[in-house]
């Protein structure tokens, strides 16, 4: 366990479910830093028309996976902005160690370090029982869920009553297989950052709030894996 102090260069992880969009949104409002994730990056920088923009465009437009070239190219080209300077939080990015280690090289060049690796861990079958327990509004896209909130008329959504479905990716077995993929992409990701000593373990399965004051805590000087 090593003591750390506050700064703003942090990567967040965790598989789905894991709540790491609500964190994020504390995140970025106490710290005041960009929310960056990848799937931001590619519609910006489609939308500007940037030259890796373009080149991101024709191989989504071709149904083919970006180029791991051009997916570092954004990301870096997204952390020269000037809203970066005073830290980020990155989200999706790094996937593989081959992008950490690029990563890291950039913000070397930069003068930049990372401060911390939030790794948001739970157990799968709570997991498996948060997503697959999910239920979408076909019309407005509300959120409910059969276990912790649950629609007043059942089927239905309490604020347009449109019918509520369960979306394909929130399958049982769906779910099973994206936890799967996320936990053999991730593994080596995670002892990369252990090894590097700035991978602060979270435990997930807690109430939201308990949830961040473990990571404020961390990021605080608390203690930290390594």
């Amino acid at each position: 366990m090593i003591s750390i102090t506050i700064k703003n260069n942090l990567i967040l992880l965790g598989p789905p479910g894991a709540g790491k969009g609500t964190q994020a949104e504390k995140l970025v409002e106490d710290y005041r830093i960009p929310h960056i994730s990848t799937g931001d990056i590619f519609r910006n920088a489609i939308k500007a028309g940037t030259q890796l923009g373009r080149e991101a465009q024709k191989h989504m437009d071709a149904g083919e996976l970006v180029p791991d070239e051009i997916v570092i190219g954004i990301v870096t080209e997204r952390l020269q902005a000037d809203d970066t300077q005073g830290g980020f939080l990155l989200d999706g990015f790094p996937r593989t160690v081959a992008q950490a280690d690029v990563l890291d090289r950039f913000l070397q060049t930069e003068g930049r370090t990372l401060q911390a690796v939030i790794n948001i861990a739970v157990d799968p079958e709570v997991l498996v029982v948060r997503l697959s327990g999910r239920r979408i509004c076909k019309q407005c896209g509300a959120v409910y869920h059969v276990l912790t909130k649950k629609e007043k008329t059942e089927g239905f959504c309490d604020l347009c009553h449109g019918v509520l479905v369960q979306r394909e990716d929130d399958r049982e077995k769906t779910v099973r297989k994206r936890l799967q993929v996320y936990t053999e992409q991730t593994e080596p990701l995670i002892r990369y950052y252990k090894k590097s000593g700035i991978l602060l373990q979270v435990n997930g399965d807690q109430e939201i709030n308990a949830v961040y004051t473990d990571i404020r805590q961390g990021l605080d000087g608390s203690s930290r894996q390594k």
